[in-house]
């Protein structure tokens, strides 16, 4: 076996203005920092439409597609644009992210990286925000939970930006143990650590600017030790590179080893459960491929 990575072309028809920060040129980094990788590689199939249901409404998909422009490009939140070709790749992003957990928990790999755009953790119910149109790592716990009865799921996101969304749809999942790092204060102001989930479920570490690697690692030590004794069934990892010292969007400190540091935590914390990482933010395109590359040859490390 090997580290499954789910990707599709797709992933460069969702076309942002020029000079916006969640751009194509992202997904061109990421998959040219994996070329030559021994990666099981598999492209990111559609999600059902049943799939998107789990987190968003109805009137919530039909609303974004008839927002979808017919050329150039449409604003549809004060950072969130659609072109003509968004919507696939998004799909591709949640069905990658399903196909991805059902491929773990199938004894197919040991872990799976989905290499896709644009990225979801801001995307509430109702609501695209922050560059997200749908909850991708929200949606693949619930198919973890509804479709696979899962009991056990422990989320984990390391982006520098507090996934808002994430924590909406979650919030009162008591099967799923939410762990969140991000600089604090910054967009989108949430993430506090009294923000704690219905069930106490939810751990926000929040990080002051200008911190580093080593500071972010020890606040993750205590939540890491609450998912070793948790016994997860499926780890989840919404994965930003954008907590990067090189990153112009935030202001921590953290390098590329921080990355590679981190995912070892993760790994030996998860009591051998498998594993399923999707991209999220990192908007400088030389720290992206290289933290990705670190966090990717961890995984890989761990399937050998």
């Amino acid at each position: 076996m090997t580290v499954i990575l789910y990707s599709h072309d797709s992933a460069r028809q969702h076309v942002t203005p020029e000079g916006h920060p969640e751009q194509v040129a992202r997904f061109d980094a990421v998959m040219a920092a994996l070329e030559g990788l021994p990666l099981d590689r598999r492209e990111a199939p559609l999600a059902d439409e049943a799939e998107i249901l789990r987190c968003h409404p109805a009137s919530y998909l039909q609303a974004l597609r008839d927002a979808v422009p017919g050329a150039g490009t449409r604003q549809i939140d004060a950072d969130t644009h659609l072109s003509p070709g968004s919507l696939e790749p998004a799909l591709r992003a949640v069905g990658g992210a399903c196909a991805a957990v059902d491929a773990v928990l199938a004894g197919q790999a040991r872990a799976a990286f989905v290499a896709m755009r644009p990225p979801g953790h801001h995307a509430e119910a109702a609501v695209s925000m922050g560059f997200c149109l749908f909850g991708t790592v929200a949606i693949a716990a619930r198919r973890a939970l509804d479709h696979h009865g899962l009991e056990r799921v422990a989320v984990l996101d390391f982006d520098v930006h507090h996934g808002n969304g994430t924590q909406a749809l979650l919030w009162d999942e008591a099967r799923v143990l939410l762990v969140s790092s991000q600089q604090a204060p910054l967009w989108p102001g949430t993430g506090a650590a009294s923000e704690r989930g219905a069930h106490g479920q939810v751990l926000n570490l929040p990080l002051p600017p200008g911190s580093d690697g080593a500071l972010a690692r020890a606040e993750w030590r205590g939540a890491l030790e609450r998912m070793r004794d948790l016994s997860p069934q499926l780890v989840l990892i919404s994965a930003g590179f954008d907590a990067h010292r090189d990153d112009p969007l935030a202001q921590l400190d953290w390098d590329d080893e921080d990355y590679r540091d981190l995912t070892r935590d993760i790994l030996a914390a998860s009591g051998g459960a498998p594993v399923v990482s999707c991209l999220e933010g990192g908007y400088d395109l030389a720290a992206l491929g290289r933290s990705v590359r670190a966090h990717v040859d961890v995984l890989l490390e761990a399937d050998a």
